[in-house]
């Protein structure tokens, strides 16, 4: 694993990119990674560390250090598991939101049990139960207002409320503006 700790480097994407392309000289199908890349860490809390040095003290950071953090992951279930080391320790409660689960037709209720809708967790949609706490990042999963709110939009929760997460936005065109997302969506 790698942490990525810079700021703005015009040679990372590149960089990145040749890797990606795989001309990166290697042997034994093993490449060396130039440490302008990242920095080597062990294990996932290392990582979290790295990238949010002092997370529990969100509150006292403005968007602009969140702006400048994000761990990316190729699976779900790595980003489920850093999403719920990172919202341990962040301060406060959690607020757990549910999904609505219901079958369009009657006569299917006993095909599509709500235990069985409450399991299922498609790529490209929230979980059954979302666990949010204040200053925790989050990201947009699809249209809600372009474009300023777009799939893909990064965000701050700044309130949770009982319909209404209230959050701060960190990138595109809207930065900065504080949000109101429907909790039902």
């Amino acid at each position: 694993m790698r942490a990525h700790l810079g700021g703005g480097s015009i040679t990372f994407p590149s960089k990145l990119l040749s890797v990606g392309d795989g001309k990166i000289p290697h042997s034994n199908n093993k490449i060396e990674i130039d440490c302008d890349l990242g920095v080597k860490v062990g294990n996932i809390e290392e990582l979290i560390t790295k990238v949010y040095p002092d997370i529990s003290q969100i509150e006292n950071k403005d968007h602009q250090w969140m702006c400048q953090r994000a761990i990316l992951a190729a699976r779900n279930s790595n980003v489920d598991e850093i999403n719920d080391i990172i919202l341990s320790k962040l301060p406060g409660d959690i607020v757990t939101y549910t999904s609505i689960d219901t079958v369009m037709d009657q006569e299917d209720v006993v095909n599509y049990p709500q235990e069985f809708l409450n399991s299922l967790n498609p790529s490209g949609l929230p979980p059954h139960s979302l666990n949010l706490k204040i200053g925790a990042p989050i990201i947009l999963l699809r249209n809600l207002k372009p474009p300023n709110l777009c799939n893909g939009t990064r965000l701050q929760v700044k309130f949770l409320r009982n319909n209404v997460i209230v959050a701060i936005v960190l990138t595109g065109p809207a930065v900065g503006q504080t949000v109101l997302i429907p909790a039902s969506q």
